[in-house]
């Protein structure tokens, strides 16, 4: 990168080190020289994601006074971060973190993996899970019945089916955030939503803040849109966001867009609390920001929680925040009916543009989702996706303790992900020894910015009993061939019927 895009303080750079010096050393292990130790640590904050790539660091006298070692070391450590590409600097702007060239993101999306494929192949790639039927079948009946009114139409509705739009709206009025249908355009699923608002508000070259880590495949649409990615690092374990961190960048960096998934977040599972909501609002609206929350997982509640406000609570005026939803987490994958809520203005200008895009969104899934809002067949649906996805998570959580007992997470208490550190290993190399084994599963550094989180692997709610048993056991096989430079002999693929 050219430039520093965000900063860390001394205080709480030191304060991050010093959460790595409270682990355990390994055993046999010597203790390296302190610069070492120093580069070693801000090295390993980078691939965690615990400091953003290019966070401008402190400058060295700062940092030597707050970790209490000579100015000397700090230069030393720099140096030797600046040699392994972890570091860039430039007279005048600081110095900032990097990721080497040579460890690019990988390059493999999360689409799903053809169905002929799952008989030798466990898919922990795509966190959707089959349709909850008969609920699924129920809803096309019940949109086949409505159908012919609209068939007598040209069936374009740019801005959706005013029924749906009415009856979304409804359902904001029903949580306690009073809505028109005029606030609402429905879209093919939450990707075209987000496509949609990032054409309108982040053209080519603006920036977008985005929690680190964040859901991939979001990622990597802002990439292809030219938008420049400003991470913020998540609190630590399911504490939500760090408001601190959202607040420095808010302010320093001035990014157009802000996106976030409060609800059950894609993929640590975090849940932001209504203290954190309220104030990341406040400061968006401070800095202009239009913030952009995704409450696609917002109803996978996988135990009693009580659940905060939406964000857009927290915007009476509707001037800062855009919410996007999507029938696709919550009911099917397969259901591309997503949606969103802003200004009538906002709304009107998405319509607009969508003129030159995809024109609508397919009349037949949207009478489907109408039909399953106008029920109870939504609720139901809704309540079996909670159970299986519950059921999936308890399964999985029991067999990584048994094959993979040193890895660290920590369970959500809803959504699809667990978001797991792999003991040391290299995420990236993971997901390729998991291929040989017959495993799909996606590396860290695709849910960061840059090749952040290499020593993570997200592990999604979507198999259970014995499929969940199986897969920790071929991740325990992954990890054996990745702990032994590639070379562990006897592992291979085997054909598993569920």
């Amino acid at each position: 990168m050219a430039q520093w895009t965000s900063a860390v303080g001394a205080a709480q750079l030191a304060r991050l080190l010093k959460s790595q010096q409270d682990r355990p050393a390994g055993p046999g292990s010597r203790r390296p020289p302190a610069y070492r130790a120093l580069a070693d640590g801000v090295r390993l904050l980078v691939l965690e994601g615990r400091v953003p790539v290019a966070a401008r660091l402190p400058a060295e006298r700062e940092l030597a006074l707050a970790v209490s070692v000579s100015r000397t070391t700090v230069a030393a450590a720099y140096e030797a971060l600046r040699a392994e590409g972890f570091l860039e600097s430039r007279r005048g702007a600081g110095s900032w973190t990097a990721v080497p060239a040579g460890n690019p993101v990988p390059a493999r999306g999360l689409e799903p993996l053809p169905p002929e494929a799952l008989g030798s192949i466990i898919d922990l790639g795509c966190a959707a899970l089959p349709a909850p039927e008969p609920w699924l079948t129920r809803a096309v009946q019940g949109a086949l019945e409505e159908l012919p009114p609209y068939a007598h139409t040209h069936g374009d509705y740019p801005a959706g089916l005013p029924a749906l739009r009415t009856m979304i709206a409804e359902r904001y009025t029903a949580r306690g955030i009073p809505t028109m249908p005029e606030q609402i355009m429905v879209t093919t699923g939450a990707m075209g939503a987000i496509d949609a608002i990032c054409h309108l508000f982040g053209g080519r070259g603006e920036r977008i803040a985005v929690e680190s880590p964040s859901y991939a495949n979001i990622l990597q649409l802002m990439r292809e849109a030219g938008a420049r990615l400003v991470p913020v690092a998540m609190a630590d374990g399911l504490a939500g966001w760090d408001m601190d961190r959202w607040r420095q960048v808010l302010r320093d960096a001035a990014p157009r867009i802000a996106y976030v998934v409060a609800d059950f977040h894609n993929p640590t599972g975090a849940l932001a609390d209504e203290d954190q909501r309220r104030r990341l609002v406040e400061a968006a609206r401070s800095a202009g920001t239009v913030l952009v929350a995704d409450e696609t997982m917002s109803e996978l509640w996988l135990e009693d929680v009580d659940m905060p406000r939406p964000v857009c609570g927290f915007d009476p005026a509707g001037s800062t925040v855009i919410t996007v939803g999507s029938a696709s987490k919550a009911f099917w994958a397969g259901m591309r009916i997503g949606w969103v809520r802003a200004a009538p203005d906002v709304v009107r200008s998405l319509v607009a543009a969508r003129a030159y895009a995809d024109l609508g969104t397919p009349v037949l899934e949207q009478l489907a989702v109408n039909w399953l809002f106008s029920t109870e067949g939504w609720e139901q649906a809704v309540e079996l996706r909670r159970s299986q996805a519950r059921g999936n998570r308890d399964d999985l959580v029991a067999a990584l303790r048994r094959e993979l007992p040193d890895w660290e997470y920590t369970v959500p208490k809803g959504g699809l992900t667990l978001w797991v550190r792999a003991g040391g290993l290299s995420g990236s190399r993971l997901a390729e020894a998991g291929e040989r084994v017959g495993l799909r599963v996606p590396s860290g550094p695709r849910f960061g910015v840059d090749g952040a989180f290499e020593g993570y692997v997200r592990l999604p709610f979507t198999v259970g009993g014995a499929v969940a048993e199986e897969a920790a056991a071929r991740l325990a096989a992954a990890a054996r061939i990745v702990r032994s430079g590639g070379t562990a002999g006897g592992e291979g693929p085997r054909t598993f019927v569920a």
